[in-house]
Protein backbone atom coordinates (compact mmCIF):
# COMPACT_ATOMS: atom_id res chain seq x y z
CA UNK A 1 0.00 0.00 0.00
CA UNK A 2 2.84 2.43 0.56
CA UNK A 3 4.11 2.70 -2.55
CA UNK A 4 0.98 3.51 -4.03
CA UNK A 5 -0.09 6.10 -1.32
CA UNK A 6 4.01 7.81 -1.98
CA UNK A 7 2.73 7.67 -5.96
CA UNK A 8 -0.23 9.12 -5.46
CA UNK A 9 1.25 12.08 -3.14
CA UNK A 10 4.16 12.59 -6.03
CA UNK A 11 1.21 12.96 -8.31
CA UNK A 12 -0.83 15.20 -6.80
CA UNK A 13 2.08 17.13 -6.23
CA UNK A 14 3.15 17.30 -9.64
CA UNK A 15 -0.78 18.60 -10.69
CA UNK A 16 -0.43 21.09 -7.32
CA UNK A 17 3.03 22.03 -9.15
CA UNK A 18 1.23 22.30 -12.88
CA UNK A 19 -1.34 24.40 -11.38
CA UNK A 20 1.13 26.64 -9.57
CA UNK A 21 3.22 27.72 -12.96
CA UNK A 22 -0.37 28.17 -14.77
CA UNK A 23 -1.21 30.74 -12.92
CA UNK A 24 -1.75 34.45 -14.75
CA UNK A 25 -0.02 36.69 -12.51
CA UNK A 26 -1.75 40.13 -12.43
CA UNK A 27 -0.10 42.71 -10.46
CA UNK A 28 -2.98 45.87 -9.72
CA UNK A 29 -1.76 49.30 -8.94
CA UNK A 30 -4.82 49.47 -6.65
CA UNK A 31 -7.04 46.79 -4.75
CA UNK A 32 -10.21 47.56 -6.21
CA UNK A 33 -8.82 46.41 -9.58
CA UNK A 34 -7.27 43.86 -8.26
CA UNK A 35 -10.34 42.78 -7.21
CA UNK A 36 -12.48 43.01 -10.72
CA UNK A 37 -9.15 40.73 -11.61
CA UNK A 38 -10.10 38.26 -9.15
CA UNK A 39 -13.27 38.16 -10.19
CA UNK A 40 -13.15 37.66 -13.63
CA UNK A 41 -10.07 35.45 -13.37
CA UNK A 42 -11.45 32.99 -10.46
CA UNK A 43 -8.92 29.98 -9.42
CA UNK A 44 -6.80 30.94 -12.82
CA UNK A 45 -5.08 34.22 -11.17
CA UNK A 46 -3.07 35.34 -8.69
CA UNK A 47 -3.34 38.61 -8.29
CA UNK A 48 -1.74 40.95 -6.41
CA UNK A 49 -2.66 44.47 -5.22
CA UNK A 50 0.24 47.34 -4.09
CA UNK A 51 -2.61 50.19 -2.70
CA UNK A 52 -4.60 48.20 -0.47
CA UNK A 53 -4.76 50.18 3.20
CA UNK A 54 -8.02 52.31 3.57
CA UNK A 55 -6.39 53.59 6.13
CA UNK A 56 -3.46 55.14 4.52
CA UNK A 57 -3.06 57.98 2.04
CA UNK A 58 -2.39 56.66 -1.41
CA UNK A 59 -0.58 60.18 -2.53
CA UNK A 60 1.99 59.51 0.07
CA UNK A 61 2.46 55.87 -1.22
CA UNK A 62 6.30 55.37 -1.41
CA UNK A 63 7.64 52.02 -3.74
CA UNK A 64 9.36 49.61 -2.53
CA UNK A 65 11.54 47.05 -3.50
CA UNK A 66 8.96 44.16 -3.33
CA UNK A 67 6.56 46.04 -5.93
CA UNK A 68 9.31 46.33 -8.40
CA UNK A 69 10.22 42.31 -7.88
CA UNK A 70 6.18 41.87 -8.39
CA UNK A 71 5.65 43.94 -11.57
CA UNK A 72 8.67 42.62 -13.41
CA UNK A 73 6.95 39.09 -12.35
CA UNK A 74 3.62 40.03 -14.04
CA UNK A 75 1.98 39.03 -17.34
CA UNK A 76 -0.52 41.10 -16.70
CA UNK A 77 -0.55 44.82 -15.11
CA UNK A 78 -3.50 47.12 -13.95
CA UNK A 79 -3.62 50.77 -13.43
CA UNK A 80 -5.42 53.72 -13.42
CA UNK A 81 -3.40 56.36 -15.37
CA UNK A 82 -3.78 60.03 -16.06
CA UNK A 83 -0.97 61.10 -13.25
CA UNK A 84 -2.80 59.20 -10.53
CA UNK A 85 -0.16 56.63 -10.13
CA UNK A 86 2.35 57.53 -12.32
CA UNK A 87 5.09 55.43 -10.02
CA UNK A 88 3.62 52.43 -11.87
CA UNK A 89 4.50 53.78 -15.57
CA UNK A 90 7.91 54.53 -14.20
CA UNK A 91 7.79 50.69 -12.50
CA UNK A 92 6.98 49.37 -16.28
CA UNK A 93 9.62 51.26 -18.08
CA UNK A 94 12.01 50.06 -15.61
CA UNK A 95 10.97 46.48 -16.54
CA UNK A 96 10.15 46.21 -20.07
CA UNK A 97 8.40 43.12 -21.48
CA UNK A 98 7.01 41.85 -25.20
CA UNK A 99 5.26 39.00 -23.17
CA UNK A 100 3.42 41.54 -20.70
CA UNK A 101 -0.12 43.22 -20.74
CA UNK A 102 -0.47 46.36 -19.02
CA UNK A 103 -4.03 47.70 -19.11
CA UNK A 104 -4.75 51.60 -18.25
CA UNK A 105 -7.74 52.01 -16.97
CA UNK A 106 -8.39 55.79 -18.07
CA UNK A 107 -7.72 54.82 -21.04
CA UNK A 108 -10.36 52.07 -21.35
CA UNK A 109 -13.42 55.30 -20.86
CA UNK A 110 -11.35 57.63 -22.93
CA UNK A 111 -9.84 60.25 -20.09
CA UNK A 112 -6.91 62.09 -20.55
CA UNK A 113 -4.15 64.41 -18.21
CA UNK A 114 -5.99 66.90 -16.69
CA UNK A 115 -9.58 64.83 -16.59
CA UNK A 116 -10.87 63.72 -12.79
CA UNK A 117 -8.34 60.95 -12.02
CA UNK A 118 -11.02 58.88 -9.77
CA UNK A 119 -11.99 57.06 -12.79
CA UNK A 120 -12.89 53.76 -10.52
CA UNK A 121 -15.92 55.32 -9.35
CA UNK A 122 -18.01 56.30 -12.79
CA UNK A 123 -20.22 53.58 -13.79
CA UNK A 124 -18.99 52.31 -16.89
CA UNK A 125 -15.14 52.14 -15.89
CA UNK A 126 -15.44 48.55 -14.23
CA UNK A 127 -17.51 47.45 -16.65
CA UNK A 128 -14.90 48.48 -19.50
CA UNK A 129 -12.34 46.98 -17.16
CA UNK A 130 -13.94 43.32 -16.55
CA UNK A 131 -14.53 43.36 -20.73
CA UNK A 132 -10.56 44.13 -20.97
CA UNK A 133 -9.51 41.64 -18.20
CA UNK A 134 -11.45 38.95 -20.30
CA UNK A 135 -10.02 39.79 -23.68
CA UNK A 136 -6.62 39.85 -22.42
CA UNK A 137 -6.84 36.58 -19.93
CA UNK A 138 -8.69 34.92 -23.12
CA UNK A 139 -6.02 35.80 -25.41
CA UNK A 140 -3.30 34.47 -22.89
CA UNK A 141 -5.20 31.48 -21.44
CA UNK A 142 -7.83 30.57 -24.22
CA UNK A 143 -8.16 27.04 -22.74
CA UNK A 144 -10.27 28.76 -19.77
CA UNK A 145 -12.10 31.21 -22.66
CA UNK A 146 -15.62 29.83 -21.46
CA UNK A 147 -14.33 29.97 -17.84
CA UNK A 148 -13.56 33.69 -18.31
CA UNK A 149 -16.72 34.53 -20.23
CA UNK A 150 -18.81 33.25 -17.56
CA UNK A 151 -17.50 35.10 -14.90
CA UNK A 152 -17.81 38.19 -17.54
CA UNK A 153 -21.71 37.49 -17.48
CA UNK A 154 -22.31 37.12 -13.65
CA UNK A 155 -19.98 40.36 -12.86
CA UNK A 156 -22.37 42.13 -15.36
CA UNK A 157 -25.66 40.61 -13.31
CA UNK A 158 -23.58 41.82 -10.02
CA UNK A 159 -23.80 45.16 -11.47
CA UNK A 160 -27.36 45.82 -12.30
CA UNK A 161 -28.19 46.84 -8.37
CA UNK A 162 -25.95 49.73 -8.31
CA UNK A 163 -26.94 51.21 -11.96
CA UNK A 164 -30.83 50.64 -10.10
CA UNK A 165 -29.74 52.38 -6.97
CA UNK A 166 -28.14 55.14 -9.36
CA UNK A 167 -31.12 55.45 -11.41
CA UNK A 168 -33.24 55.78 -8.11
CA UNK A 169 -31.05 58.04 -6.47
CA UNK A 170 -30.97 60.23 -9.57
CA UNK A 171 -34.80 60.34 -9.67
CA UNK A 172 -34.58 63.24 -6.35
CA UNK A 173 -30.85 64.10 -6.60
CA UNK A 174 -30.86 65.71 -10.01
CA UNK A 175 -30.30 69.02 -9.85
CA UNK A 176 -29.14 69.13 -6.01
CA UNK A 177 -26.31 71.61 -4.96
CA UNK A 178 -23.41 69.77 -3.03
CA UNK A 179 -20.02 70.12 -2.83
CA UNK A 180 -16.49 67.98 -1.61
CA UNK A 181 -13.28 68.66 -0.37
CA UNK A 182 -11.62 66.53 -3.08
CA UNK A 183 -12.88 65.23 -6.38
CA UNK A 184 -12.48 61.54 -5.16
CA UNK A 185 -16.60 60.65 -5.84
CA UNK A 186 -16.81 63.35 -8.57
CA UNK A 187 -17.73 60.83 -11.26
CA UNK A 188 -20.67 59.39 -8.87
CA UNK A 189 -22.20 62.86 -8.27
CA UNK A 190 -22.44 63.35 -11.87
CA UNK A 191 -23.96 60.39 -12.55
CA UNK A 192 -26.66 60.96 -9.37
CA UNK A 193 -27.02 64.43 -11.76
CA UNK A 194 -26.04 66.35 -8.90
CA UNK A 195 -24.63 69.95 -9.14
CA UNK A 196 -20.98 70.13 -7.62
CA UNK A 197 -19.58 73.19 -6.15
CA UNK A 198 -16.42 74.29 -5.46
CA UNK A 199 -14.70 72.97 -8.08
CA UNK A 200 -11.16 75.26 -7.57
CA UNK A 201 -11.25 74.36 -3.89
CA UNK A 202 -11.19 70.24 -4.84
CA UNK A 203 -8.67 70.39 -7.28
CA UNK A 204 -6.19 72.45 -5.01
CA UNK A 205 -6.81 69.64 -2.19
CA UNK A 206 -6.60 67.18 -4.34
CA UNK A 207 -3.34 68.36 -5.59
CA UNK A 208 -1.90 69.59 -2.08
CA UNK A 209 -1.86 73.23 -2.85
CA UNK A 210 -3.61 75.82 -0.50
CA UNK A 211 -6.74 77.26 -2.05
CA UNK A 212 -7.20 80.51 -2.26
CA UNK A 213 -8.72 83.13 0.08
CA UNK A 214 -11.60 83.25 -1.77
CA UNK A 215 -12.42 79.76 -2.86
CA UNK A 216 -12.08 79.15 1.17
CA UNK A 217 -14.67 81.90 2.24
CA UNK A 218 -17.19 80.32 -1.14
CA UNK A 219 -16.51 76.82 0.85
CA UNK A 220 -17.79 78.77 3.99
CA UNK A 221 -20.67 80.61 2.63
CA UNK A 222 -22.09 77.15 0.97
CA UNK A 223 -21.82 75.21 4.55
CA UNK A 224 -23.48 78.26 6.58
CA UNK A 225 -26.13 79.09 4.71
CA UNK A 226 -27.09 75.77 3.53
CA UNK A 227 -26.40 76.12 0.25
CA UNK A 228 -25.18 72.88 -0.47
CA UNK A 229 -27.21 69.65 0.71
CA UNK A 230 -24.42 67.36 1.18
CA UNK A 231 -20.60 67.30 1.65
CA UNK A 232 -18.45 64.56 0.44
CA UNK A 233 -14.54 64.14 2.15
CA UNK A 234 -11.89 62.08 1.33
CA UNK A 235 -11.63 59.82 5.06
CA UNK A 236 -8.34 58.89 3.50
CA UNK A 237 -6.72 61.95 3.28
CA UNK A 238 -5.20 64.44 6.35
CA UNK A 239 -5.47 68.04 4.70
CA UNK A 240 -6.16 70.42 7.63
CA UNK A 241 -8.47 72.79 5.80
CA UNK A 242 -10.29 69.86 4.06
CA UNK A 243 -10.86 68.48 7.83
CA UNK A 244 -12.12 72.38 8.87
CA UNK A 245 -14.99 72.04 5.50
CA UNK A 246 -16.10 68.37 7.34
CA UNK A 247 -16.00 70.10 11.08
CA UNK A 248 -17.98 73.34 9.52
CA UNK A 249 -20.03 70.93 7.36
CA UNK A 250 -21.23 69.22 11.24
CA UNK A 251 -21.45 71.94 12.65
CA UNK A 252 -23.60 73.72 10.51
CA UNK A 253 -25.91 70.74 10.59
CA UNK A 254 -25.02 69.79 6.70
CA UNK A 255 -25.59 66.24 5.64
CA UNK A 256 -21.12 64.63 5.61
CA UNK A 257 -20.57 61.50 3.62
CA UNK A 258 -16.80 60.15 3.61
CA UNK A 259 -15.42 58.60 0.31
CA UNK A 260 -12.49 56.54 0.05
CA UNK A 261 -9.05 56.00 -2.39
CA UNK A 262 -9.39 52.48 -1.21
CA UNK A 263 -11.84 49.34 -1.47
CA UNK A 264 -12.29 48.77 2.36
CA UNK A 265 -11.18 45.46 3.94
CA UNK A 266 -13.69 42.59 3.91
CA UNK A 267 -15.53 44.35 0.92
CA UNK A 268 -15.42 43.41 -3.11
CA UNK A 269 -16.40 46.21 -5.62
CA UNK A 270 -19.71 46.38 -5.67
CA UNK A 271 -20.45 46.15 -1.49
CA UNK A 272 -18.26 49.07 -1.34
CA UNK A 273 -20.04 51.50 -4.23
CA UNK A 274 -22.93 50.08 -2.66
CA UNK A 275 -22.59 50.85 0.50
CA UNK A 276 -21.32 54.53 -0.51
CA UNK A 277 -25.03 55.16 -2.26
CA UNK A 278 -26.81 54.03 0.36
CA UNK A 279 -24.64 56.24 2.50
CA UNK A 280 -25.80 58.99 0.37
CA UNK A 281 -29.12 58.15 0.49
CA UNK A 282 -29.38 58.26 4.36
CA UNK A 283 -27.50 61.41 4.28
CA UNK A 284 -29.79 63.31 2.22
CA UNK A 285 -33.03 61.63 4.17
CA UNK A 286 -31.90 64.09 7.09
CA UNK A 287 -34.28 66.60 8.02
CA UNK A 288 -33.20 69.86 7.11
CA UNK A 289 -31.63 72.20 9.70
Amino acid sequence: MRPILWGGLFSLLAMVGVARADTVKIVAAENFYGDIAKQIGGGAVGVTSILSNPDQDPHLFEVSPSVGRNVSAARIVVYNGIDYDPWMAKLLQAARSADRKVIVVADLVGKKTGDNPHVWYAPATMLALAKALTETLTAQDPARKSDYEQRLARFEVSIKPIQAKIEQLRGKCNGLEVTATEPVFGYMLDALGMQVRNPAFQLAVMNSTEPSASDVAAFESDLTTHRVKLLVYNSQATDPIAKHMEALAEKSGVPVVGATETEPAGKDYQAWIMSALDAVDRALRKPAP
